[in-house]
């Protein structure tokens, strides 16, 4: 075995690993700027299913540019499921990752979306909502929610 020559080589490979990484994690250290609405939504919904085409909207009116257009790839970067406890007048009273994505740095990345986002339609029959949805996140950062995606290629 001739150790001097490897640990250069192994050397070489961790620090491209780690490059690739860190990379792949900068579109996630911070999430983007919400376009906040002009006007105060409200929402018809009865129940929560029903709103969940309301809130799924709403995030994607908050952050068009990064919705993904067209199919999502065959493999996703993070998928989470995230409830979202939603006021009488659209707040955001609590945000729930009832599954965790395996990249973990997709998880604080789409809770902040989610509080950034507010406020939220307002749920004028129910009074508060419990919004739950299923993040699909590419490695670019663009994303698309399970109520609204385009399916997967």
């Amino acid at each position: 075995m001739n150790t001097p020559t490897r640990t250069p080589v192994v050397a070489a490979l961790a620090l491209a690993g780690a490059l690739a990484c860190s990379s792949a994690f900068a579109q996630f250290k911070a999430p983007p700027t919400a376009q906040k609405a002009k006007a105060a939504a409200t929402s018809a919904a009865a129940s929560d299913k029903d709103y969940k085409k309301d809130g799924a909207r709403h995030l994607y009116n908050a952050y068009a540019k990064h919705v993904h257009k067209g199919k999502m790839p065959p493999l996703l970067y993070g998928v989470a499921i995230i409830e979202t406890q939603i006021g009488s007048h659209g707040e955001v009273l609590d945000v729930r990752v009832v599954r965790q994505p395996a990249a973990a740095e997709v998880t604080p990345w789409a809770v902040e979306m989610i509080k950034a986002a507010a406020p939220f339609p307002a749920p004028a029959k129910m009074g508060t909502v419990t919004y739950t949805d299923i993040w699909l996140v590419h490695k670019t950062g663009s994303f698309q929610l399970d109520t609204l995606t385009e399916g997967q290629r």
